[in-house]
């Protein structure tokens, strides 16, 4: 995992403010096609990038502030990992389609769990519902 957190903390070190608010614009398209996501070996990345869109749309937009800015941006590079069409394993990879994925999001929500789940806490969500689990 920890080459998986060392691509995860370089990517989000390039996400400043005005990117996140540009990714603000694309996040209600994107939560849509992430719901379509076929996944069977990691049946919680669909309720995870849920998770993460909606942290991101939250604290970019100010309705909580308490989320530190770098597990923002961490979030906020996940997503875009999530949503780029070109992954380091292509989803038509049957058995291992959504490991990059589910490895990027799972490596920011570990990295940031105490925050996320005192964001999910408020929230009202069951941070055991999102887990850090494939």
């Amino acid at each position: 995992m920890s080459e998986i957190v060392k691509f995860v903390n370089n990517g989000a070190a390039s996400i400043t403010p005005a990117l996140a608010e540009k990714v603000l614009r694309q996040l209600p398209q994107w939560k849509l096609e992430f719901t379509q996501i076929s996944a069977p070996k990691f049946p919680h990345l669909v309720d995870q990038l849920e998770f993460l869109t909606d942290a991101v749309e939250d604290a970019v937009e100010g309705a909580y502030k308490e989320l530190p800015f770098v597990a923002v941006a961490q979030a906020v590079f996940a997503l875009l990992y999530a949503h780029k069409k070109m992954s380091v394993i292509p989803e038509s990879v049957l058995e291992l389609g959504g490991a990059d994925n589910s490895s990027v999001v799972r490596a920011v929500l570990i990295q940031n769990e105490k925050a996320f789940a005192i964001y999910a806490g408020a929230q009202g969500i069951s941070w055991q519902k999102i887990t850090s689990q494939p």
